[in-house]
């Protein structure tokens, strides 16, 4: 398949990217990776008029830290730039476990950070990992800027809170708090394919070792990053036990999520993925935010 005519631009700053979105309207589309956009393109699932190729800008692409300790990443920052630097590995954690996990090779050294958390494939990594860490995304357009929380981005399947015109340009990590673990895991097929389910967890011990914070997000059982609100409150207070991290892990699986059913897997059998998924993340998290293992022995 070949993709319907378009007309392209390519410009070299973001102020004039800004301009022929506003000009062309819902006619154009950004262009970043285009991992995702260009399949759909020759497929024709996807027939934009215009596309403004934002590959030339390079003031969006960039890893730094903010005064407050925040991890601050442009939207054009490839997925393998993400992956193997060393602020990431020290300040996100959890973002440099995750990355490994998205796709193959040649797809990170392409895609972009911003690129897929626009997309908001409900099957894709980034989404769910940005709201377990509580992420706050740059909105730009020629009217001004806004910022967004993670958690209000993700709107439905394949949507956001991105309005005509506007373009992501930065996500920011705020720092980890003291005491804090995290954990990633997922079950795909094959390495490189879209996981089945899979979980991006954080949690965050108090002095007297009890949780004061639990975050499960989880990627490919809804319409988008899918929070377990009722897991995390089971959590909140109590000193984690394999016992309470189990029935924390049913918890989630029975009464937070409803997974459905596709050629890749039952809804039975998703939900049993999210319970295990549940398990392995909670207890190497608590395990890390404590130094040594969920019942205090290394």
């Amino acid at each position: 398949m070949k993709p319907a005519p378009f007309d392209y631009f390519a410009p070299t700053s973001l102020r004039e990217a800004l301009s022929l979105l506003a000009q062309h309207g819902s006619d154009a589309k950004p262009l970043a990776g285009g991992q995702s956009l260009v399949p759909t393109m020759n497929f024709r699932l996807a027939q934009p008029a215009v596309l403004v190729d934002l590959n030339n800008i390079p003031e969006l692409s960039y890893i730094r830290l903010g005064p407050d300790g925040s991890l601050h990443i442009g939207a054009m920052t490839r997925h393998s730039t993400v992956e193997h630097d060393p602020l990431v590995a020290q300040h996100a954690p959890l973002l440099h476990e995750t990355m490994p996990h998205i796709a193959h090779h040649q797809i990170r050294n392409r895609g972009t950070i911003g690129g897929s958390l626009a997309h908001a494939d409900p099957a894709a990594e980034l989404p769910a990992v940005a709201v377990a860490l509580d992420a706050r995304f740059r909105l730009v357009s020629q009217k001004g800027e806004r910022w967004v929380a993670a958690k209000d981005f993700f709107v439905g399947l394949f949507a956001t809170d991105l309005r005509p015109g506007e373009l992501l340009t930065e996500v920011v990590f705020p720092p980890m708090p003291p005491r804090a673990g995290y954990a990633f895991d997922e079950v795909a097929r094959r390495p490189g394919d879209y996981a089945m389910a899979g979980l991006a967890t954080v949690v965050v011990l108090d002095a007297a070792g009890r949780c004061q914070q639990a975050r499960l997000v989880y990627l490919s059982v809804g319409e988008g990053p899918t929070p377990a609100p009722k897991a995390a409150a089971l959590l909140q207070g109590q000193r984690p036990t394999p016992e309470l991290i189990a029935q924390a892990a049913e918890t989630a699986a029975t009464l937070d999520l409803d997974p459905v059913a596709d050629i890749h897997a039952s809804a039975a059998y998703r939900r049993h993925l999210c319970q295990v998924l549940a398990r392995r993340t909670l207890t190497k998290a608590f395990e890390r935010a404590a130094g040594g293992s969920v019942n205090g022995e290394r």
